[in-house]
C-alpha cells in the first residue's frame, strides 16, 4: 500500500487526521497528491512519529502533570472526608454544602486515577497529611482545624483557591492531548466554584462583608500570613502586556482589575504551599 492510499484510509477512519499531525494539514495533503511511496522499512517509524504527535502518545509530561493534580485532589479528598466526620459543621445547608464539595473531591481523584492507568503508569500512592501545617507534628497553625468551624473553613477556602491557580498554571502541559486538557478544565471549573462557595460560607458565618466570592488584590480573606503564598501574585493588574486600571477611561480600579482576572501558579510554589500539609 502505498502513501496516498495509507492517507486515504486514515482520512475516512478519521477526517480530522490532517489539523491533529502538528499543523501539518497542507504537508500531508501534498504527499498523498503526489502519490510517493515511503520505503517499507521506513513507514513504521515515520508513521509512529506522527501519531505521537497527533494523538500525544508521548506521555511522560501529561503524565506528570496529572500525579500533581492527583496529590492535590488527594489533599482536599481527604480534607473534606474528615471534614464531614470530624468537624463542627452546622447541620442543614453548611453540612449538605461540605458533603457534596468531598463527594465531587472524591471523584476527581477517581478519574485522574483512572486517567493515569489508562495512559500506562501508576498512579502515584496517597501521601500521609497532616491538616495542620506542621509537616507532620500535629502541631501547626491549624492544630484546631476539625475542632473549628470557623478554621476549617478558612482552611477549605485556602485550598480551593489554591487548586484554582493549580490547575490554570498547569493547562499548558497538557495540550497535547485534547481529551485530558477538556477533562482537567472542568474539574478547573468545578474547583473555582467551591472556591466561592466556601467564601460566601465564611462570609455568612462571620457577618464579615469584607469576604467576597473573589480575590481582591492579593488579600488572603481575613485569614492571613500563614496563607499569603496562597494569594501572591493575584494582585496583578497587567493583562497581556495591557495595564486594565482604568482602561480607556472606564475608571476600573486597582482592586477591580485585580479581581477580574486569576492568575496560576507555578507547580514549584504549589508544592511549596502544600508542603507543610504533607507528613
Amino acid at each position: 500500500m502505498n502513501f496516498f492510499e495509507i492517507f486515504n484510509k486514515l482520512e475516512e477512519t478519521d477526517p480530522e487526521i490532517y489539523d491533529r499531525m502538528d499543523t501539518r494539514r497542507k504537508t500531508m495533503q501534498q504527499f498523498a497528491r503526489t502519490g510517493r511511496v515511503l520505503a517499507l522499512t521506513a513507514l513504521p517509524l515515520a508513521l509512529g512519529s506522527l501519531f505521537k504527535k497527533a494523538y500525544g502518545r508521548d506521555t511522560a509530561g501529561i503524565v506528570a502533570v496529572l500525579q500533581y493534580a492527583l496529590t492535590l485532589e488527594y489533599l482536599e479528598a481527604e480534607f473534606y472526608t474528615k471534614g464531614v466526620a470530624m468537624a463542627p459543621i452546622p447541620a442543614g445547608a453548611p453540612t449538605g454544602a461540605i458533603t457534596t464539595i468531598r463527594d465531587h473531591e472524591n471523584a476527581h481523584v477517581a478519574l485522574l486515577k483512572s486517567v493515569i492507568t489508562q495512559l500506562g503508569a501508576t498512579p502515584v500512592s496517597k501521601p500521609t497529611f497532616d491538616f495542620s501545617a506542621g509537616n507532620g507534628s500535629g502541631n501547626g497553625p491549624f492544630k484546631d482545624v476539625f475542632t473549628n468551624y470557623a478554621l476549617f473553613l478558612a482552611v477549605a477556602q485556602t485550598f480551593e483557591d489554591t487548586g484554582v491557580r493549580a490547575y490554570k498554571g498547569q493547562a499548558g502541559e497538557l495540550m497535547e492531548n485534547n481529551d485530558i486538557l477538556t477533562a482537567a478544565l472542568q474539574i478547573h471549573s468545578v474547583e473555582a466554584r467551591h472556591a466561592s462557595h466556601i467564601r460566601s460560607m465564611r462570609r455568612a458565618l462571620l457577618s464579615n462583608n469584607t469576604i467576597k466570592p473573589w480575590i481582591t488584590g492579593k488579600d488572603t480573606g481575613g485569614i492571613g500570613a500563614a496563607v499569603q503564598a496562597s494569594y501572591n501574585g493575584e494582585d496583578l493588574t497587567t493583562q497581556a502586556g495591557i495595564n486594565i486600571v482604568n482602561i480607556g477611561n472606564s475608571g476600573v480600579s486597582v482592586s477591580a482589575a485585580s479581581e477580574a482576572f486569576d492568575e496560576p501558579l507555578s507547580k514549584a510554589d504549589v508544592l511549596a504551599i502544600v508542603d507543610p500539609f504533607i507528613a
